[in-house]
């Protein structure tokens, strides 16, 4: 065989030794992955359960912790509320859905909160933030949305019935996103718990995709340290982009299931008062001399009159009245103070956040699984916004971590049914 003949053979002997590696390495790992695949589809029968592991390592920002949560959400098994779709002993409800029935510490009894939780829908969502915030020395109104279906009310309605301190409001709106029905419907909670039993200090208003972040000790000692006897309202003068809201006459357009705003071509008159118009946040902490002043002062009349064809009137009306310097309780030369809502809005992304790992709804985001960190780690009492059904896992693990912390400071004994882990094989290590 001559020396060409010869590095040809070993040439083509070279070639076929290396695909029959090939072949080889690619089978194994082929059989190794399709294993693997297999042993991961039949390990995600423990996602049911939120591993402690998995809920630590979302809260400290671990990629490969978001990558496993995305998948085990998709094996997410909603908790039963049964009890409450259907009517049920009060005893059965308190203990199944956890609500804690006893003050905590002395001073949370002795300070109590009201609160206004507007809702239309996710009777789930509901449930996980009226729990959170449940203490039974505060009082609840509950301003169910009048197009809500007639299930869900009557599920609303069940849950009120076990509390003495939960209540309806008299008067229910059909509410419009962004019309004056949204500041109505706070402001008949508001005629309802002035004349309330419960001597309560501060109310505070959510909507049912909120949840808090700070416990319930957490705010007293918050609006004690830093607004005793002050209401927050955080807002600015209203700024040029924002004065077409009141500029121009709005109506709200209720038919058929859909319901908005629009403007018309009116223009409308000066504030009442030649008051000075400010925007801020629809959220608020107020003091109850201040509700009470918004309800029978002729200032706050009028203007609620005036607002009544305005934009998104709750963004100006209680800022607007709180700086008056006769107000009970104003700060006539606040700003954005006040760390009440926590909101990854869409044109912040790059400044105060690093972008939704959710979605955005109306430049709002929808945290996800990616977003508990910064949530946590927010000095703010409460977080929007929330949807349990599409990102379960998110409240799952903010929840009991929520309740690990209310208990952590709890100055009573602890009630068993207080804790969520005794039927979810919950573990988690609280480190705050």
């Amino acid at each position: 065989m001559n020396p060409l003949d010869a590095t040809k053979s070993g040439f083509l002997v070279c070639i076929a030794i290396c695909m029959f590696i090939y072949t080889f390495i690619y089978l194994k790992n082929t059989l190794s992955e399709e294993s693997n695949e297999q042993k991961f589809t039949t390990d995600t029968t423990e996602c049911g359960f939120y591993p402690d592991e998995l809920c630590s390592a979302l809260f400290v920002g671990k990629s490969v912790a978001s990558q496993i949560g995305n998948f085990c959400q998709n094996t997410y098994q909603p908790e039963t509320l049964s009890c409450i779709q259907t009517s049920c002993n009060c005893s059965v409800v308190l203990k199944n859905l956890h609500f804690i029935t006893r003050p905590l510490s002395e001073e949370e009894g002795n300070f109590s909160l009201a609160y206004i939780i507007t809702i239309h829908k996710e009777l789930q969502m509901f449930v996980k933030l009226l729990r959170a915030i449940y203490m039974p020395q505060n009082i609840y109104c509950i301003h169910v949305d009048e197009k809500s279906p007639k299930d869900y009310k009557a599920a609303v309605q069940n849950i009120v019935n076990c509390f003495e301190n939960i209540f309806i409001s008299s008067k229910k709106e059909s509410v419009v996103y962004a019309g004056f029905s949204r500041l109505q419907a706070d402001i008949n909670c508001m005629r309802d718990l002035v004349h309330s039993k419960v001597q309560w200090n501060y109310v505070i208003n959510l909507c049912g995709q909120d949840y808090p972040i700070k416990t319930n000790k957490d705010i007293i000692q918050y609006i004690k340290s830093k607004w005793n006897g002050k209401n927050m309202t955080p807002g600015v003068v209203q700024p040029l982009h924002m004065k077409h809201r009141t500029r121009v006459s709005y109506r709200e357009y209720v038919h058929s299931g859909k319901s908005y705003v629009y403007p018309t071509k009116n223009i409308k008159a000066k504030p009442p008062y030649n008051l000075t118009i400010y925007f801020g946040s629809a959220y608020y902490i107020l003091t109850k001399e201040f509700v009470e002043f918004t309800l029978t002062d002729a200032r706050a009349k009028e203007l609620l009159e005036w607002s009544r064809d305005t934009y998104s009137p709750d963004e100006h009306y209680w800022v607007t009245l709180n700086r008056l310097n006769d107000a009970p309780g104003a700060t006539p030369n606040a700003a954005w103070e006040g760390n009440i809502r926590a909101v990854k809005w869409k044109d912040q992304e790059g400044t105060t956040h690093k972008g939704c790992k959710g979605h955005y709804i109306r430049d709002i985001c929808v945290y996800g699984l990616g977003d508990l960190q910064w949530i946590i780690e927010s000095p703010h009492l409460f977080a929007n916004k929330f949807e349990s059904a599409t990102y379960p896992l998110v409240m799952d693990c903010l929840e009991r971590r929520y309740r690990l912390k209310v208990l952590q400071q709890a100055e009573v004994p602890i009630e068993d049914h207080w804790r969520f882990q005794e039927n979810n094989y919950f573990n988690m290590k609280l480190n705050v």
